[in-house]
């Protein structure tokens, strides 16, 4: 099985040599491995509060109002101030998980491995990778479960669906971003979730495109980016794990990340909170390389997101 180490050691044939590729043997280029940037994961982009629990759970409160419960009156001279109370919102818990893998690594893969120091490296990179895109998949199926009654059909309401021949895209978004507004609770949509099809048709949309500047090299024709449309920044998810309409959210009040912390040795914190951890062997000849990171999603504000269906990506 390729990757299976040691690997089978070189055998002589005649004037022939047969080596395994893993072994020492003639210089040879190994692609760079892809981080997290470059695999698109997007939930700590939309989750942006940073938490810190303990006990394996975070209690808190989603959409707690900003005003009291009984209307301001006129207050005649003498009288005395009427009482109002001052509600709390809906209680709610969330319980930690600890997400993690570990994978080993032999003396031997690392002695005899033609990619030598960079084996140890790549194998974190792996591993942390993993994490990262299974926690991003778990924050993105409890943003898309909050959404509830937060959507704005696209042709329930007299639009075009975005790969229709007449759509109608950006009125679509700034209507669902008026309907985030008209919750009159202080929330501001910053941001826009679209997948990959969504993304390419908003690309090609000509009432999107002919909006744009012209004689400019930021034009999308020529950097094949739109970075921000009608006040929303927009984030492309991978359409593997995100394929529901796109989503528009105020990303400092929607919620956050809850990490739990602790004291365990020989932990270093690597990309997007995963903890690491390379651990001896001994009696085994080899390395184990772990992983983890103890998170829960908390969407606090799920007001603050309309998400627009029937749009056809």
């Amino acid at each position: 099985m390729p990757g299976t180490y040691p690997a089978s050691p070189p055998t002589l044939s005649g004037d022939f040599e047969t080596i395994s590729r893993f072994l020492a043997s003639p210089t040879q280029l190994r692609r760079r491995l892809r981080n997290f940037m470059d695999l698109r994961f997007v939930s700590d982009q939309i989750l942006t509060g940073r938490f810190r629990t303990s006990g394996g759970a975070i209690l808190y409160e989603q959409s707690e109002p900003f005003v009291t419960d009984r209307a301001v009156e006129a207050v005649g001279a003498g009288a005395e101030y009427p009482y109002a109370n001052t509600p709390t919102g809906t209680a709610a818990i969330a319980a930690v998980s600890k997400w993690g893998q570990k994978v080993p690594v032999t003396d031997e893969e690392i002695a005899r491995n033609v990619y030598a120091g960079a084996t140890i490296d790549r194998n974190l990179r792996k591993t942390v990778n993993s994490i990262i895109q299974q926690v991003d998949s778990v924050t993105m199926s409890a943003i898309q479960s909050a959404v509830g009654a937060n959507v704005f059909s696209v042709t329930g309401s007299g639009g075009g669906a975005w790969t229709a021949a007449t759509p109608t895209m950006l009125r679509d978004i700034l209507r669902a971003k008026a309907i985030v507004f008209g919750k009159n609770l202080g929330y501001k949509p910053d941001t826009i979730v679209v997948n990959d099809t969504a993304y390419a048709y908003m690309m090609s949309d000509t009432a999107i495109t002919n909006a744009l500047r012209r004689e400019d090299s930021n034009n999308p024709v020529y950097t094949g980016q739109i970075e921000v449309i009608a006040g929303l920044v927009i984030v492309v998810a991978g359409s593997n794990y995100f394929t529901g309409g796109p989503i528009i959210l105020d990303s400092t009040q929607l919620g956050g990340m809850a990490d739990e912390q602790d004291s365990a040795p020989g932990y270093a914190v690597s990309d997007q909170a995963v903890e690491v951890k390379s651990i001896r062997v001994d009696d085994k000849d080899k390395w184990d390389l772990q992983g983890r990171r103890k998170t829960v999603p908390v969407v606090q504000e799920p007001g603050g997101m309309c998400q627009l269906t029937n749009t056809g990506t």
